[in-house]
This record gives C-alpha cells, sequence and structure tokens, in this order.
C-alpha cells in the first residue's frame, strides 16, 4: 500500500491535533503514515506540545502562513508526489480545499475528509462553499458523532457521510486510587470533588460551577485544570463568595489521567461544544459525567449513568450535580467508552477506509526523479517510506 498522509491546519493538543496523532499512533499503517501541518513549525509544535516527539520522524510542517493558496496548493501536488501518496485525509474544510485540490491534482487514489465540529451551521456561505469542494474533490466523508453526522447531513444535503466515534487511549486513562491521586495534586482526601478541565475562557462558563457550588454541602469541592484569560476573574468570584477553600484551581497539568481519577464527578457547562474529548478521557477513567446539553455532547455522555445538565436554570443545574454526587455507583461509564470511544478502534476504523478503496499504486518515479519538481524546502522532511 502506498503512503497514507494526514494534513491539519495547526499542529496543536485540540481535538483536531490529537485525532490525527491518536490516528498516527495506533494505526496498523502507522509506519507508511505522515501528519502535514501546513501552518507553524517543528520547533513551535514541539515546544506548545513535547507530546509529538513520539511521532517527530513522521512530521511535515510546510509553515505556509504566509503563502498563497495557489503556492500551497503547487507545494502539496509535489509532496503528495514525492511520497508516492496512495491516501490524503484532510482534517477540517480549511484544509479540503488546499489539500483536497492537490491530491487530486497529484493523483491520489483515496481522499477521506474529517469534520470534527460544527461551524458549518455558523455562516450560511460556509455550506455552500463545502458543497462546492466536496462535489470537486469526492472525497470519503466522515464524523466523530451521530448528531454532528445528522447536522451536516442537513447542512450539506448529504446522505453519504460515515460516523467513527472519537476514541480516547483506554490503556493510559483508566481508573486509578483515588486517595493516592488527591494526595500528590494536594487535593482534600475526604471531600466530594466536582472536576472540570479547559480552557478558562467565557464560553465554557466557570462562573456556573462556582456559583452552583456556593449551595452545595461544605464537603464539595472544585477542581479546575486549564489555563485562561479568565483565571483571575474566576479567582476572584471565588473568593467573593467565600469558596477560595474549595475551589483549586490547578493551572496546567501534565498528568491528566491522575486529574480525573481524583475526581467523584466531571462537569462540563459550556454555552458552546462541539465534540468534547475531555468527557471520553474522564469516564475511561471511571468517573461518570454531566455536561451540558448542547453540540455533541450527547455522542460521548455515557447513557448508563451520565447527566445532560440543564445550565439555563440555576437550581436545576444545582439540584443536578448534587443528585450526581449522592448517586450510588452503578456501571462504569468505563465500560461504555471501551465498547464505543476506544482510540483503537477508531484508527481501525480509518485503517479500513485506507483500505476499503484498494487504492493501486501510484506511477510517481517520473516526479520524484525529476529536481526541478521536488517539493520547496522551506519544510521538514523525515525519511521517505
Amino acid at each position: 500500500m502506498n503512503t497514507v498522509i494526514q494534513v491539519v491546519k495547526h499542529l496543536t493538543p485540540g481535538m483536531v491535533g490529537m485525532a490525527a496523532l491518536n490516528i498516527q499512533q495506533f494505526s496498523t499503517l502507522r509506519q507508511k503514515r505522515f501528519i502535514v501541518c501546513l501552518e507553524g513549525t517543528m520547533s513551535e509544535s514541539l515546544e506548545r506540545w513535547p507530546y509529538l516527539k513520539q511521532v517527530i520522524d513522521k512530521l511535515i510542517f510546510l509553515d505556509a502562513a504566509s503563502e498563497t493558496t495557489a503556492s500551497v496548493i503547487r507545494t502539496l501536488v509535489r509532496l503528495f508526489r514525492t511520497y508516492h501518496a496512495g491516501v490524503v485525509h484532510t482534517h477540517q474544510s480549511t484544509t479540503l480545499y488546499q489539500a483536497g485540490i492537490a491530491a487530486r491534482l497529484a493523483g491520489v487514489s483515496t481522499l477521506i475528509h474529517s469534520e470534527h465540529d460544527n461551524w458549518l451551521e455558523e455562516e450560511p456561505k460556509h455550506p455552500r462553499l463545502m458543497k462546492m469542494a466536496l462535489s470537486c474533490i469526492h472525497p470519503v466523508m466522515v464524523t466523530s458523532g451521530s448528531r454532528m453526522n445528522d447536522r451536516l447531513q442537513t447542512s450539506l444535503h448529504r446522505r453519504d457521510i460515515t460516523t467513527i466515534p472519537y476514541g480516547v487511549d483506554t490503556q493510559r486513562f483508566q481508573p486509578g486510587n483515588q486517595s493516592m491521586a488527591r494526595l500528590r495534586l494536594g487535593l482534600p482526601t475526604g471531600a466530594k470533588i466536582i472536576g472540570t478541565a479547559g480552557r478558562l475562557i467565557p464560553e465554557k462558563r466557570h462562573h456556573l460551577l462556582i456559583h452552583a457550588l456556593s449551595h452545595l454541602p461544605e464537603n464539595v469541592h472544585l477542581t479546575l485544570a486549564g489555563e485562561g484569560v479568565l483565571a483571575q476573574t474566576l479567582h476572584m468570584l471565588a473568593i467573593k463568595l467565600s469558596l477560595s477553600h474549595r475551589v483549586h484551581f490547578m493551572g496546567h497539568v501534565g498528568n491528566m489521567p491522575e486529574f480525573y481519577q481524583a475526581l467523584d464527578l466531571f462537569c462540563i457547562t459550556s454555552d458552546a461544544e462541539d465534540y468534547p474529548v475531555s468527557p471520553l478521557e474522564a469516564q475511561a477513567c471511571g468517573i461518570p459525567a454531566a455536561l451540558t446539553d448542547m453540540g455533541a455532547c450527547s455522542d460521548v455522555l455515557c447513557p448508563f449513568n451520565g447527566i445532560p445538565l440543564n445550565t439555563g436554570d440555576e437550581r436545576t443545574l444545582i439540584y443536578q450535580i448534587h443528585k450526581a454526587l449522592l448517586k450510588k455507583p452503578g456501571i462504569s461509564p468505563r465500560r461504555h467508552i471501551l465498547q464505543h470511544h476506544d482510540v483503537r478502534t477508531m484508527a481501525e476504523a480509518y485503517d479500513a477506509l485506507c483500505y476499503s478503496e484498494n487504492p493501486p499504486a501510484v506511477d510517481n518515479h517520473q516526479h520524484a526523479a525529476n529536481p526541478a519538481r521536488q517539493p520547496k524546502c522551506h519544510y521538514t522532511l523525515p525519511n521517505k517510506p
């Protein structure tokens, strides 16, 4: 089989970056896989995300933020030919427009495109642009969840969208000793602890959890993993409500499995969520989740013990959280994650798409042999397969 190349705009530890990295790491085709990042440099990305060192030999950075679209497409065409790409897998629409066209011009046999959020609904022109691109490029289109699939089918008037649920590494995210995790994190061992993870920004609405905490029993604490522009504001709110001893700001947490293991309940109260990954990680650690009922949250919530939160009414929100904390342990949410959201299952499904078209070998030797047609040298070249 020829090379499989994933294309992302930025390589950062968000939903898209994690999806590309997980597919790369857990694919049976990983020796023939590469990730192309359209913008940014190797050093910048490694500084922001040291975890990338594990696949450093499979990363290609174009650093093309200032390049014209035509220039990027030409570079990608040459790159695909040089690496004898049989499959190109684009993530998010911005990469489809450039890498999709380049893949077809380069004679790539199979094109897969993944959408990881609902941004198409934000502006009327986006569905029109996407429909035009899909009609010209004809990729196999994939979404991460059924709700997102339904919305994109409606927006794009398509019925041929495949759903491959996002997966997390269930061997890394697994249940652990709660008391030991709390001791290492400096959290109270005898409390009931609600946790949340994400950037401290307005749309995450962390203030709702802090306000709710003021109406919950004294032994209930809240811990927040993440950094952001609202850190100082949220600190001041906790002080104003006399909750500073019960609200724990963890900042950046290097060991997220340990953070989840320390919790009794994981919560998200955002007013906008596309496809949150942190609840999958928490539930893989055996921690029940209570999530805002919007976006694709229903796609990641365990149907046995997950709670869709009503964040529009404070009294209802407080009641739901309190009820969740008092609920006796039942079926572990980990069982649901193992069955439906394991990263190995996700990677296997994407591998199957690569094989399903049975792409023939493309004879691109004439391009690789001609120095005049080689890609420009401002990106990093790993060893060719």
